[in-house]
């Protein structure tokens, strides 16, 4: 079977004996890294995705050329602030056929490389030791199924935590469906783990990633990720994150957000992560349009609300196709059809009333509560004093003691 495989020409030519012949050279392990270029772009690693995007890449999946190795690297918001994060992989080579993946099988425009466990981990902390970077989030091309490519995944984390003690911030991606012991260890090492789900259901996956079944090796690493933490409740374990691929197979926002909804309520995932369908050239998707990264914005905007503010499904704006309005974020649509009347009065509202006034957050509430108990609030200023940015955007929306504040006219 031809998987397309080839690897990166590292070879020189040399006179021997009077013939010329041709010796291959082995790249050093920060070489193949730089080669592979910026292969995790569209695999966000932290808690601001869409900064970490900002860099676009153009002609994604092509021959990499001329790379630098701080294509490589990503400046990424963690739970303990914001560092330099090694985004690779351990081989850009897969046996799989994922229709929008720049690394599928028998892709010829994909040039693989391959990096063993104890060389990446060599090449990270030497990066980590110089200073170049803090972090490391580590995925891979499946190569003789899941649980090998598992297995050295694990591998090269062990060496990086164990052999050299390395204590700081690891992303690791979990393969479908590997096995309960493996998932088990993953967790132990890391600090966020990812199961991309890619699809809210069988039926979008089927159009995504034929090979794949989205209960079985999928949504089931999730439950077993939730079991293993119920059963392990004295261990620090690695948190579980998740992805969807947006927009190229007809999915809609109402499946997507009452997938992510019910994986937040019952199975603990951190937080879910939307990529804007982007098409690769030689994959049976190259010519499916686009994905507008608005529409990747309005989910996350709603993904906060169900996770963060306490709101349900069903309060989210849709249309009737199932889409969010582009035009206007989903907290400001729903304000608009029913606090426009009915404001909020800040000064008697309960804490979830005052998460549906727009602009007001949860620390906002909580600052709130703790004002009017002090007697601090009697005008849009003083929501200002109290860190309530741009408290004028929210007036239409509010009352201040029973009554709507006053908000100075622009001039121009």
């Amino acid at each position: 079977m031809n998987l397309g495989l080839s690897l990166i020409d590292f070879s020189t030519h040399v006179r021997y004996n009077g013939f010329m012949t041709s010796i291959r050279i082995e790249p050093d392990p920060i070489s193949k890294i730089t080669q592979m270029g910026d292969v995790t772009l569209y695999e966000p690693a932290g808690d601001q995705p869409l900064a970490e995007k900002a860099r676009v890449a153009t002609g994604r999946g092509e021959h990499y050329q001329s790379r630098s190795l701080a294509e490589c690297i990503s400046h990424v918001s963690t739970p303990t602030g914001k560092k330099p994060i090694l985004k690779t992989m351990l081989t850009t080579a897969c046996e799989r056929n994922c229709y929008y993946c720049p690394f599928r099988a028998g892709r010829a425009k994909m040039q693989r490389m391959t990096i063993s466990p104890d060389d990446l981990a060599r090449a990270f902390m030497a990066l980590q030791q110089g200073g170049a970077v803090d972090g490391l989030f580590l995925s891979s091309g499946i190569i003789k199924g899941s649980v090998p490519t598992q297995d050295k995944l694990i591998d090269a984390t062990e060496i990086i935590r164990l052999k050299h003690g390395y204590r700081g911030y690891i992303h690791l991606k979990i393969m479908p469906g590997v096995e309960a012991d493996q998932l088990y260890r993953a967790m132990q090492l890391a600090d966020r783990i990812s199961v991309n789900l890619e699809a809210p259901n069988q039926q979008r996956l089927d159009l995504l990633a034929p090979k794949k079944d989205f209960d079985r090796e999928l949504l089931a690493m999730l439950r077993m990720a939730e079991q293993i933490r119920r059963d392990h409740p004295q261990e620090r374990l690695a948190r579980t994150v998740t992805q969807f691929v947006v927009g190229a197979v007809g999915d809609t926002d109402l499946e997507l957000l009452s997938m992510t909804n019910g994986l937040h309520r019952h199975l603990g995932l951190t937080r879910a992560y939307f990529s804007a369908f982007s098409p690769v050239i030689q994959t049976p998707l190259e010519n499916v349009a686009p994905t507008d990264g608005i529409r990747e914005h309005r989910l996350y905007q709603s993904s906060f609300l169900l996770r963060d503010y306490g709101w349900e499904v069903e309060d989210l704006p849709f249309n009737d196709d199932g889409s969010l309005p582009t035009n206007i974020d989903p907290k400001r649509a729903w304000a608009e059809k029913h606090l426009r009347e009915n404001p909020v009065d800040v000064m008697t509202a309960e804490r979830a009333d005052l998460l549906r006034v727009p602009n007001i957050g949860p620390k906002g509430a909580d600052a709130i509560l703790k004002a009017r108990g002090q007697g601090k609030i009697r005008e849009l200023a003083d929501l200002r004093k109290i860190g309530i940015a741009a408290p004028e955007t929210a007036a239409p929306y509010m009352l201040i003691g029973g009554k709507r504040p006053p908000v100075q006219e622009k001039l121009f």
